[in-house]
């Protein structure tokens, strides 16, 4: 365990639950896919391939720290994975809040075109991405780190004038 503490630059024991909300967060998603994909297979198939995902999983997500962490400026390391965190959080986030907004709107797939459909979808989702990234970056205490981030966003879609 000092291996481990020393190697992710953890200095108090609370700083343990952003490694175990991330491996579990992993596990969770490893299960889900294996489940959607072969769980007609049964469930010794979902457990074998859940437990490879998970692994395959790991091992992507421990090649990309690495390669973040000299973009990235952080204090700690451990901090990359609640930046993860607040990146999936944010994610899923998004998409629970554009379903209703669309539907309290009146758009559903069946009165839209499909295509224009999954389109105002994708805007309505990325509009509130930007508010919950911000948002959640300051609940997990990483304002700054991603109102920067936010910044470097809105500048790439053109809109300078709003961050400046």
């Amino acid at each position: 365990m000092k291996k481990f503490k020393e190697a992710w630059e953890i200095q108090h024991n609370w700083q343990l639950i952003f490694p175990i909300i991330g491996l579990l967060g992993l596990g969770y998603s490893a299960f889900k896919i294996s489940n959607a994909i072969f769980q007609k297979f049964g469930t010794a198939i979902v457990i074998v391939v859940s437990i490879l995902l998970f692994i395959s999983l790991l091992f992507i997500t421990l090649r990309l720290f690495k390669w973040l962490e000299k973009r990235w400026i952080l204090d700690y390391r451990w901090e990359m994975i609640r930046v993860f965190i607040v990146f999936a959080l944010t994610g899923s986030a998004s998409m629970f809040v554009g379903r209703p907004i669309m539907k309290y709107i009146g758009i559903t797939k069946e009165n839209l075109n499909p295509l224009l459909y999954w389109i105002l979808f994708i805007i309505i989702g990325l509009i509130f991405y930007q508010i919950l990234l911000v948002t959640f970056g300051w609940l997990f205490g990483q304002h700054k780190f991603f109102w920067e981030f936010e910044k470097k966003m809105l500048r790439r879609f053109g809109l300078k004038r709003f961050v400046d």
